[in-house]
């Protein structure tokens, strides 16, 4: 039956060259990438056997080794992957849980993923090959960590299958992912920052000794401990690999019996009553366009997937600042108006997001300046809040009141300017967009010099119109307080007069070109 498993997993793979020719080229570039960084951490762990210092090695593997434990558990989690070989598929078979658990676990073993972590650890045996019994150990320590990265895997592979089975499911595990991406450039940052010929070494060691004691770093430091020779450490800790592959072991029994008896998961269908945001605002053109917006942005996964990036964003700006030693006093000023430019510069495409359901407003004769103030209305609200809370924040953090006034000045100029500039942009330059109901993370296919040009336009224009706003600001950080005031002044009156010729140009623009912006989007 093994052997059945084996042979079935071996066809599979066989069936990805069956592809359309560029999807073969990928695979095959792929493949070349995947087995070229093997070979190549192969050679350089060979290497490492003629170092003698055996206690740095050690630490490095016990932490490259437990990351490389949570990646095989994470990814599949995070992103989700297409399980071919999901228990759920032989449940017509016949087939004793046990025997299952065993052809699935063993045919885990043939794949890239697979081969490239079998090339990685070999060269790790070679590395700790320094005396019978120390090779002895670093076999066993290999093969435990081989076969509990498979295990997890296949763990979290089922698991996934279940759980991610629905487009909402996928989509929110989705942005945690890129959300837990994001949140560990800061551990880089922080990691590059430090002045390893000094003080790197007892960083590496605090942080090596006690995961090598758990799951994640037994089976990688148990061999290296032996090199050490610290045998009663390295069996003790190869005890506890043994262990945790037992664990897994029987959890993979469970879910396999689990998953076997399960019904798949399938997305519930939610009853509404009344027309929810239709029945809450007025009944005008836009009342009902500021309705349907703040719909999309509530339930389009293309909206809120943008919405929830935006908070992240100024973390990847602070924390390399703070790094490089810039005082608080200046970095706790970036937030705010940075998520209000990214918030005005959000709808710069928004037209291109309907379709081809513009064709609603081009056929009802919709004003275009009630189109394009409708759209605004739920960033409208968003800034509103980000502004109000953001600034109140800022200056309880910093302690100094008399920067609320730069602070509510500058972001409020780059949001109005953002949302001035890109209802102008949206209706002259829509281009391709992701289409509704496809996955937020996919790239449409358009010409990347308009869709640059359009970009680069909304941002740089935002930035032109706060720029007054900003110099002042400066003025009252460096110069004088009393500068403050006239950044607020010069920041909402040129924001809205921005925004307030921005809606009505696009407007003329939107009601003008209603045919051609039709056309675009049945073309994309």
């Amino acid at each position: 039956m093994v052997a059945q498993f084996l042979r079935l997993k071996l066809r599979l793979l066989a069936n990805i060259f069956r592809r359309s020719p560029w999807q073969v080229v990928g695979i095959v570039v792929g493949l070349v990438y995947g087995v070229g960084a093997a070979t190549l951490l192969f050679v350089s762990l060979v290497g490492l056997r003629f170092i003698d210092d055996v206690e740095v090695i050690r630490d490095v593997f016990i932490v490259a080794g437990g990351a490389t434990l949570i990646g095989f558990v994470v990814f599949p989690l995070a992103f989700g992957v297409d399980d071919t070989m999901d228990p759920r598929r032989f449940a017509l078979f016949g087939v004793p849980n046990r025997t299952l658990a065993i052809g699935l676990a063993v045919s885990a073993t043939i794949g890239i993923p697979a081969f490239a972590l079998a090339v990685v650890l070999t060269g790790t045996v070679v590395t700790w090959s320094r005396g019978v019994g120390e090779t002895v150990m670093a076999i066993l320590g290999a093969g435990l960590a081989f076969a509990t990265c498979l295990l997890l895997a296949r763990l979290a592979t089922s698991i996934a299958s279940v759980l991610l089975a629905t487009r909402r499911a996928r989509e929110v595990s989705g942005v945690l992912g890129i959300l837990l991406v994001v949140l560990l450039s800061p551990v880089i940052v922080v990691l590059i920052s430090i002045d390893w010929a000094s003080s790197g070494l007892d960083v590496l060691e605090s942080i090596a000794g006690p995961l090598g004691w758990t799951p994640l770093g037994a089976a990688f430091a148990a061999p290296g401990d032996a090199a050490a020779g610290d045998w009663g450490a390295a069996v003790l800790k190869l005890l506890i690999a043994i262990a945790t592959l037992g664990v897994l072991w029987f959890a993979w029994e469970a879910v396999v019996a689990q998953v076997l008896v399960s019904p798949g998961r399938e997305a519930s269908a939610k009853s509404y009553r009344g027309l929810g945001w239709f029945d809450r605002l007025p009944h005008t053109a836009t009342g009902a366009i500021a309705a349907r917006s703040i719909t999309y942005w509530f339930r389009d996964a293309r909206y809120w997937v943008s919405v929830l990036m935006i908070p992240v964003v100024p973390v990847l700006v602070i924390v390399p600042l703070g790094l490089a030693g810039i005082p608080l006093a200046y970095t706790a000023l970036i937030p705010v108006p940075l998520m209000c430019l990214l918030l005005g510069w959000s709808l710069h495409n928004d037209t291109a997001f309907d379709s081809t359901a513009i064709w609603l407003h081009t056929a009802s004769g919709v004003r275009g300046t009630a189109d394009r103030t409708g759209r605004l209305v739920p960033v409208l609200i968003t800034g509103a809040v980000v502004i109000g809370l953001g600034s109140a924040v800022t200056v309880f953090v910093l302690g100094d009141g008399r920067l609320l006034p730069s602070i509510v000045g500058v972001s409020t100029a780059l949001l109005f300017a953002g949302l001035g500039v890109g209802s102008i942009a949206s209706a002259r330059f829509p281009y391709p967009a992701v289409k509704p109901g496809d996955s937020p993370f996919q790239q449409p296919q358009s010409s990347g010099a308009i869709t640059a040009l359009v970009q680069s336009i909304t941002m740089f224009g935002s930035l032109l119109v706060a720029l007054p706003a900003i110099a002042f600001a400066a003025l009252g950080l460096f110069v004088d307080p009393s500068w403050h005031t006239a950044s607020f002044a010069a920041g909402v009156g040129l924001g809205l007069l921005v925004l307030v010729v921005g809606i009505w140009l696009g407007g003329r623009v939107f009601e003008r070109r209603g045919p051609e912006i039709l056309a675009a989007a049945m073309r994309a």
